[in-house]
């Protein structure tokens, strides 16, 4: 049975979508911008700060859901510009310990502008 999971502590959906769905012994995040769940904008910074930004979103969510990062088995990370990806892979590597996750990433327009999006399926 699968179960929609909510928090406050992450960007609400601006459209019909969870912000993540528990399935089973998984949890589906759906991608996170970097987007202050306080204000409601996108922070300012440079692309590591907005990709910490990301990260604190995911985080939000999957303990919402009773997991964590440590957890996840795969992460898709979309960029805008794949000039940002080893300023990404930077934060990106302090998130995981071994055995990290499967990743792929993408370059792509991503919504509201943003500069990157990262999604996560996780354990739970």
């Amino acid at each position: 049975m699968k179960q929609a999971v909510q928090t406050d502590g992450a960007p609400k959906p601006i459209g019909p979508y969870s912000q993540a769905v528990k399935y089973g012994d998984l949890v589906f995040t759906s991608g996170q911008i970097p987007v202050d769940p306080g204000t409601g904008k996108m922070v300012e910074g440079d692309i590591q700060a907005q990709t910490e930004q990301v990260f604190r979103n995911l985080e939000a969510v999957l303990q919402a859901a009773g997991t964590s990062l440590q957890n996840a088995v795969k992460v898709t990370v979309f960029l805008a510009d794949m000039a940002d990806f080893t300023k990404v892979n930077e934060v990106y590597a302090r998130q995981f310990e071994e055995p990290f996750p499967a990743r792929s990433s993408v370059v792509s327009a991503l919504p509201a502008r943003a500069r990157l999006e990262i999604e996560v399926v996780a354990g739970s």
